[in-house]
């Protein structure tokens, strides 16, 4: 199953989002991020959160549309965004789009990226989509999929991601210890369509940066 989650940062440009829906997909909105989703075009299934940041006049006319509202308390450990994630993944959502997860609030957006580190997710295809870049976690493998020219950005995250070898770009890396903190995988570029992705321990947050065309996951 797939699930689009609708969190409540900046949507650039929203009606984009409804190209990369599909029939059957599950639509939740992370609290205020049920805004974006009607910005959208789209009625989320169902708005998770603490609703301190939902107007009661959308709340009233979410629900009178048949949205479910699954309402936690204000004190509470985790972000609204986290709490869309847990459900998805209880829900059996084996790939998940987040939408609107960067922007405005610094502490929010870094919170949101690190969100992908989640234990919870492990097994998980998530990727943030924003605009023309995609970013996901790299465990263990992963194959990205794009045009000659975009942009790739890998940064290790929780520690060294050592054993790197990435094939496919302008600067490959072969069995390489990628040092956390340091700027050393930002801004590398596919040569071709594909790029083939390793990591031996550690985890890669990938950033990819498209040249050009819709807003598309990668």
């Amino acid at each position: 199953m797939r699930t689009i989650i609708f969190a409540n940062g900046d949507l650039p440009d929203p009606p984009a989002c409804r190209d990369l829906l599909r029939p059957g997909d599950l639509i939740l909105a992370a609290d205020g991020g049920a805004a974006n989703a009607v910005a959208a075009g789209v009625t989320p299934h169902m708005v998770i959160g603490d609703v301190d940041s939902l107007d009661p006049a959308l709340r009233a006319e979410l629900e009178a549309a048949g949205t479910r509202l699954i309402q936690h308390p204000t004190d509470k450990d985790e972000t609204d965004l986290e709490l869309a994630l847990l459900y998805a993944v209880e829900q059996g959502a084996d790939e998940i789009l987040i939408l609107a997860a960067l922007g405005g609030r610094l502490d929010q957006t870094v919170a949101n990226v690190l969100l992908l580190a989640h234990p919870a997710l492990i097994g998980v295809r998530v990727q943030i989509v924003e605009g023309n870049q995609t970013a996901f976690l790299v465990r263990e493998r992963a194959v990205i999929h794009g045009r000659p020219g975009d942009g790739v950005s890998l940064l290790p995250l929780g520690g060294d991601a050592v054993g790197v070898t990435a094939d496919g770009l302008r600067w490959p890396l072969r069995d390489e210890t990628l040092r956390f903190g340091l700027a050393r995988g930002v801004s590398n570029v596919l040569r071709g369509r594909r790029a083939r992705l390793r990591v031996r321990e550690g985890m890669l947050l990938c950033v990819v940066t498209r040249r050009a065309g819709s807003l598309r996951s990668v």
